[in-house]
This record gives structure tokens, sequence and C-alpha cells, in this order.
């Protein structure tokens, strides 16, 4: 692979061409995009099998969901429903762009990164029950490869004869965009397309058990209270299923195929400030945010709207509204700030995916999405609350940081042609 350029001005351009969705409030852009534009809450109480019981009484579940619309049988039996969600995610994304594999000048120039913090939990979960209930001879085989980080990366390339550059990331919740910062290197490295983005399955029995350990999670009972970010109620957040997958292209290859450039990978950058608290995230979230901003060549000011990580904990959100004021100055209490993710829940590395299929979104429609359930906030941010809002969208800033310490910045941009 070729060096990093120093600036996303020079070198090969990545732009995004293809979306897909499956997320707790629409299956497709468009569904999708029509529930987060209005700001309808998909939380509830949770309704999965042997859960009943357990504390956790409220997520974002993706509910009537139908793998086998989008995805062969064959493929299905092998994977964990984290896996069902990203094939399914990365069909439309391909609809979407109008790739296929034989659409390449060599299948090797298309590669496939994804994120997973969690992996295949349920169907781990099932294949255990057997094991202790009945014996190893009860265990399927797919089970050494379904629980796996990797597992939806290599189905994704399989079934699509993808052989060009792949990986997975296999971390903490910025990995969604982290994943897109591979695929664009991967692009500037000589590969003419990368399926890129993040799934997460963390709502059976488990997986909710692992995830109890976290002392942000949120209890409460009421999904209208259960997450409220940059408010005095918060008290937590709230975890959910589901995810985000794109294609993104090297621009000039996007333009040979005939196919428009939804928006372009600007700039990233990433920190890692550790678990110590939340307090430290602030310096480490603003210099990914400056890091990101150079990358893109953008100036603070020209930055349109931030989607914000919006943790729902007090110390977590106050740092995070120290660092964009730290990171774009006066132009903090300006720009609109938004957190989609209170009206579906916190995805873990899918959630930085969703927000990033939100953030092209409201590009393309010149609007920025509401804040669902939180009415007021006073965190010196002009958090968008209540119903969405117009907006001349250029460049848009998305923010994530994850339980064990890391912290990321995306920049992505309207493609305008003729501006570096």
């Amino acid at each position: 692979m070729t060096g990093r350029p120093t600036s996303a001005r020079e070198g090969r351009r990545t732009v995004i061409t293809g979306m897909g969705v499956v997320a707790p409030n629409g299956v497709g852009t468009d569904a999708f995009w029509k529930a987060t534009r209005e700001g309808v809450g998909a939380l509830d109480r949770i309704t999965r099998e042997g859960c009943e019981h357990l504390p956790l009484k409220v997520a974002g579940e993706v509910r009537g969901f139908d793998p086998a619309a989008l995805v062969e049988d064959r493929f299905l039996v092998q994977t964990d429903r984290f896996s069902h969600f990203a094939m399914a995610a990365a069909e439309l994304a391909l609809a979407d762009a109008g790739l296929r594999a034989q659409d390449a000048a060599s299948p090797y120039a298309i590669g496939v990164v994804t994120a997973a913090g969690s992996g295949g939990g349920e169907f781990g979960q099932r294949e255990l029950q057997q094991l202790w209930g009945h014996g190893p001879r009860f265990v399927g085989p797919y089970q050494s490869i379904a629980w796996f980080y990797a597992a939806s990366t290599g189905q994704i390339s399989i079934r699509g004869g993808f052989k060009g550059p792949s990986g997975v990331v296999a971390g903490d919740e910025p990995g969604g965009l982290d994943a897109m910062a591979h695929a664009a290197r991967s692009i500037r490295g000589g590969a003419d397309a990368v399926v890129v983005g993040a799934a997460e399955a963390p709502l059976a029995p488990y997986s909710i058990v692992c995830q109890l350990g976290y002392p942000e999670l949120s209890d409460a009972e009421d999904p209208q209270r259960a997450y409220l970010p940059f408010t005095d109620e918060a008290r937590g957040f709230v975890p959910a299923e589901g995810g985000a997958m794109f294609v993104v292209e090297e621009g000039e290859a996007a333009r040979r195929r005939g196919v428009r450039a939804r928006a372009v990978v600007a700039g990233h950058a990433a920190t890692f400030t550790g678990s110590g608290g939340w307090a430290a995230s602030r310096e480490g979230l603003a210099r990914a945010i400056r890091g990101a901003l150079a990358e893109a060549g953008r100036a603070p000011e020209e930055v349109d709207a931030v989607f914000a990580d919006a943790l729902g904990v007090p110390e977590a959100d106050h740092a995070e509204a120290l660092a964009i004021s730290d990171a774009l100055g006066r132009h903090a209490a300006k720009v609109p700030v938004t957190a989609p993710k209170t009206g579906v829940g916190r995805a873990y590395c899918a959630a930085s995916a969703l927000d990033t299929a939100c953030a092209v979104l409201a590009m393309e429609h010149g609007v920025v999405p509401p804040t669902p359930h939180v009415t007021q906030a006073d965190n010196g941010l002009d958090l968008v609350t209540g119903r969405a809002r117009q907006a001349d969208l250029s460049t848009v800033l998305v923010l994530s940081r994850g339980l064990l310490g890391a912290n990321s910045a995306l920049v992505l941009r309207r493609d305008e042609p003729g501006r570096p």
C-alpha cells in the first residue's frame, strides 16, 4: 500500500456510493430516515425469549426482520443474528451502489471491512446449551465460526465474491468509524471499492448478562425516560441491535461506473484515553476532532452539524460538550448538535455506523434530525430537540467514544465538483 497522504485533498478520494440499514426504527434507508427525521422513538420493553427476568428492561430491538428476504438460507444457518444484520445491510448497500464483483476490473479490487464489539453471542449461547445439556455430539459445526468477530466480513466476502483487502475492527464503540477509516486507507492504497460498516446483536440473554457490569447501562423501565443524554435526568444508555453497511469507492472509479457520490469520506482521527474516568475523554475527543478536520482540510467554522456520541452519563456528556467546545471554539455554540440514537438505542460498534448513515442522509435532505425523548438540554450546545431543523449541510462531524476509552471523529462532506 502507498503511504498515507497528509491531507484528504491529496491522493485518491473515498466516496460513499451505497448504503444499507437495519435498525430498530426501520429496515432500509427510506424507512430508517423517515423515522429518524420525524424523531420517532423505537425504544421499548425487551421481548426476546429468556430475558424476562433480567434487570435490563428497555432496549432497541429490530422487530419484524426477515433475513431470508435478503440472504440465502445456506448463509443464514452458518451465522449469528449480528451477521444476518450485516449481510442484509450489505445487500441493500450493494444494490444501492449497483456494484457486483463481476462489475470490477478484478474481484481483488473490492474488499470488506466490518466492526464488531461482541460477536455472535446468541448463536454461541445456543450451542453451549446444547453442549452442557446434551453433549458434544449435539454442537453444530458452525459454532467454530459463527461467534467470531470476523464472521460478517468473511460471509460478506464469500457471498459477494470479493477478494480484495479485507479485515475486521474488533474493538470499542468507535469501531464503526474506525472501520470506515480502514476502508478509506484501502482505497488510497489501490482498492477500487470496499464494503464497510458494523452490525451488533447484543440482546440475547448471555449477551445481556455480559453487559450488566457496565455502570453506564440504564436500568430505567420507562422507554420514554430511559436514555436522556445532556439532561439532568440522564441515567445511562440503552443498548440496541442492528447496523449499517456502506459501499465506498475511489472517486474516479465511481465516476467511470456512472454512479453518484452520496458523500465524501474526508477525514478521521482516533485517540485512546483509557477507562479511568469520563473526564479524560474531553482531551482525547477534542484531539480526534482536530485531527479529523485537519485531514479533511476543513476549519472548525466549516462544520455544519455534529452527530454526538451522547452516552447519557452526566460526567461523560459534560466531557463531550467541553471537547466539542475545545475543538470548534466559538463555533461550538452555533453549530447544530444532534443525537438520533436516543430514539433507537446505542448499538455499540454499530451506533457510529448508524450515525454515519444519518449524517449522509441529513446532508442529502438538508435536515438535521432531532434528539428523540430529549425536550430540553442545558449543556452549552445547540442540541436539536423536538423536531428536525432545516439546514444547508456541506460538512458534518460524527463522534464516538467507547466504554473502554477509545475516541474517534469522522468528517463527511457533500460531494461538490470543483471543491477539494
